[in-house]
């Protein structure tokens, strides 16, 4: 048996979503071949050859590629899919909107967001918001998985020598969609999905113009800038800065709240952070009960004099 990990990558190098998707995959215990999708990624194939524990990369360089729209990328993978018993893929955007149409075209279940691995049919995957973790079995010839990068360690190993990279010649001619802008918001500061540190707002830090506390804490201690779905809905920040079941799901090393009370959808974001800190005047507060350190306070005096002693 064969696994097939679909790459998450930015066009220039691959994500450390897809390091811990490869994690995910060997866990499986099948072969792991790396699928490369998109446009002038070559340079993307190459890097994906020298992890450790890949046997071979296909790459699938196209324009048609370029965006990883569900039509183009559905059927690709299922022109790809009678070799492999496993499709994964890192749990994003892109995943969610190709990886049902694979498994709808396949006709076969999808297990979606999975958080461990138990064997070649079964696995774990969170539910209610993360309040129970379900364990799934799954008896399709397929199986089709999406996989919560969080829940895996990076694989950063490297091969002596790098395996063999095939190119794909399909290419697909679905073009039920098109693609029809970027907005891409420009930071210096880490991205929030893979930072080690975050520093995060809420409801209690006030205003937009308040933030500007978090973000000198961000600053010193060289964090990203997070934000619960609250201060995101009261327009405090944009929403790409979002961390919850709703936003962005996070794991870094350190996470910090302040004034973030702790709703469950913002736990199941940020809950399998290693040290969680938090801050909040309510000593009732529900981030409290996952917190390693909890302080009750004001942010306002909090929140100054940690930057200024950093």
């Amino acid at each position: 048996m064969t696994t097939l990990l679909i790459a998450e990558h930015n066009s220039s190098t691959l994500s450390s979503a897809t390091l811990c998707g490869l994690t995910a995959a060997q866990a499986i215990g099948n072969d792991i071949h790396v699928l490369v999708v998109g446009k002038n990624v070559e340079s993307v194939a190459d890097e994906a050859a020298s992890l450790a524990g890949v046997a071979k990369v296909l790459c699938a360089n196209a324009d048609v590629y370029e965006y990883a729209l569900a039509e183009p990328m559905g059927d690709l993978v299922v022109h790809l899919a009678a070799n492999y018993s496993h499709i994964i893929a890192p749990s994003n955007s892109e995943s969610k909107d190709f990886m049902p149409r694979v498994s709808a075209l396949l006709d076969v279940g999808q297990v979606s967001d999975i958080c461990a691995v138990l064997s070649a049919e079964q696995f774990k995957r969170p539910i209610y918001a993360g309040n129970a973790i379900a364990t799934v079995t799954a008896l399709d010839a397929t199986k089709v998985i999406t996989v919560r990068a969080s829940s895996f360690d990076k694989n950063i190993k490297q091969n002596d020598q790098k395996c063999p990279v095939e190119t794909i010649d399909f290419v697909a001619e679905s073009v039920l969609s098109s693609w029809q802008s970027d907005d891409i918001t420009e930071s210096t500061r880490p991205d929030l999905s893979s930072a080690s540190r975050i520093v995060s707002g809420g409801r209690g830090v006030g205003s937009g113009e308040n933030f500007a506390l978090v973000e000198a804490l961000a600053d010193k201690l060289g964090a990203a800038v997070g934000a619960s779905r609250a201060a995101v809905d009261a327009g405090f920040v944009s929403n790409d800065l979002q961390v919850g079941q709703t936003g962005k799901i996070v794991a870094p090393d350190l996470y910090m709240a302040f004034g973030i009370s702790g709703a469950i959808q913002h736990l199941a974001g940020m809950k399998d952070s290693k040290v969680i800190v938090a801050v909040n005047k309510d000593e009732d507060a529900p981030i409290f009960q996952v917190a390693d350190y909890g302080l009750v306070g004001d942010l306002f005096a909090v929140l100054p004099e940690m930057t200024s002693k950093l």
